[in-house]
């Protein structure tokens, strides 16, 4: 009776009026609106907490991809002057709605590629390793294209990634790494590291980064520093130019909601962009657009994050992310980031309460030091969490499952709302107990 009492449907309809009641307090409930919401086969809306994996499609994604196709088939090569949104200047629209979530100047940021090809383009200059000092240094358990790249990056200069990649863990018995410790390794590894790569949030555990006392301490040693953004942008405030990074990445389809495979983007500080000596792998969109068609074989750069360009943006990749954008602008990161600590930490306490020494999330609880999302540890072992996420699957809650044993739920303030959460927790409550 007691399980009942705390789990059941009555229990659920008491709660219900507060969290509505949140919902209908909210000013940035409408934006919910404004995004295509899953739906089941039998047409119930699923319960979204995928975001920090692919965000949702913006209303707004189908009809800007529609009004390309159709200037594509009303123009064909004239659309790269005459279309609505001329194709030319297609990536230069973008650059001013992402440098507010960067942290940046509109000049240090760029909108091209994926994250990963944008590593190694930026690897490429910033990764130069000479003498004794040719180690990277990155966090244990980077998300794999990280890792592939960095290694592969040096074994292409010649050196043995068992020497040279450096991978600092969180201490024993622990899942997050401490800030102290990663300023004490580069201190003691300074000397023989030419490049500190670092994630802004880290992917499974959901940890958030202080990244200027990373690139503080990375510069203090002598090394460049380059920050992962993935699970960053769009989900936090960022202040790039004013944390001194050397550089940046990341994607579009997560926070941003740009789309599967979406055109991702980059950051340069302002004192790599102009007269650098730094060696780059250009491409003809780098060029600068003043002389770009004068077709000279002289490589003369684009000002700032925009000379690391190599090819002209795909259209049909980038028009979701232009529908995406003007939404951060209109409402701002510091309001959405206010109504993200508060839904974040509903969800933690929710899960605290009803399901108890069930599960440990190992996201910080310190809501400055976390995003959107929270990692979830279930007790009883990996078998039993991977039962756990199958079982909210079925019941229409879309989360994510990472290896070896991390459910991760992310509730994201443009879409997500309090109903949502208690209805998401709850359904996990339930599948928590015990079976009679």
């Amino acid at each position: 009776m007691k399980t009942q009492a705390r789990h059941g449907p009555a229990a659920l309809e008491s709660r219900l009026d507060w969290a509505r009641s949140q919902d209908a307090a909210d000013a940035l409930a409408g934006l919910r609106g404004r995004f295509a919401l899953p739906r089941a086969a039998d047409g119930r809306t699923l319960l979204y907490f995928c975001g920090h994996s692919l965000g949702l499609a913006p209303t707004a994604a189908r009809a800007m991809i529609e009004a390309e196709i159709s200037d594509w088939e009303r123009l064909g090569v004239l659309g790269h002057e005459h279309a609505a949104a001329p194709w030319t200047g297609y990536a230069e629209r973008l650059a001013p709605l992402l440098a507010p979530l960067a942290g940046a100047l509109p000049h240090e940021v760029v909108a091209m590629n994926s994250l990963s090809v944008n590593l190694h383009l930026l690897l490429a200059s910033f990764y130069r390793p000479s003498g004794s000092r040719r180690a990277i240094l990155i966090e244990a358990g980077a998300f794999s294209s990280d890792r592939h790249v960095v290694a592969s990056q040096i074994g292409w200069h010649g050196y043995d990634p068992e020497h040279e990649l450096i991978e600092l863990a969180p201490r024993p018995g622990e899942d997050l790494i401490r800030i102290e410790d990663v300023e004490a390794r580069i201190a003691t590894d300074g000397a023989r590291v030419a490049l500190v790569l670092w994630p802004g949030l880290q992917y499974r555990t959901g940890q958030l980064f202080d990244l200027q006392r990373i690139a503080r301490a990375a510069h203090g040693a002598g090394c460049m520093v380059g920050f992962d953004l993935a699970h960053s942008i769009g989900n936090v405030p960022l202040a790039l130019h004013a944390d001194d990074a050397d550089f940046a990445v990341w994607c579009s389809y997560k926070y941003l909601n740009a789309g599967p495979g979406a055109l991702g983007g980059a950051f340069v500080h302002e004192r790599h962009g102009t007269g650098s000596e730094l060696p780059r792998l250009s491409g003809w969109w780098g060029h600068d657009p003043g002389t770009r068609f004068q077709m000279s074989p002289q490589f003369l750069a684009a000002r700032g994050a925009a000379a690391w360009a190599l090819s002209n943006p795909p259209i049909f990749s980038a028009a979701p992310l232009l529908a995406a954008l003007p939404l951060f602008a209109e409402v701002g990161m510091p309001a959405l980031r206010r109504k993200s600590m508060v839904l974040t930490a509903y969800l933690a306490s929710l899960l605290n309460e009803l399901a108890g020494e069930q599960l440990t999330i190992i996201t910080p609880a310190d809501p400055g030091q976390r995003g959107s999302q929270l990692s979830v540890r279930i007790a009883g072992g990996a078998a039993k969490g991977r039962e756990l996420f199958q079982g909210l699957s079925a019941r229409g809650v879309v989360c994510d499952w990472r290896e070896p044993d991390i459910i991760r739920i992310a509730p994201v303030p443009l879409y997500n709302s309090f109903e949502d959460v208690l209805r998401g927790a709850w359904q996990l409550c339930e599948l928590l107990q015990p079976r009679h």
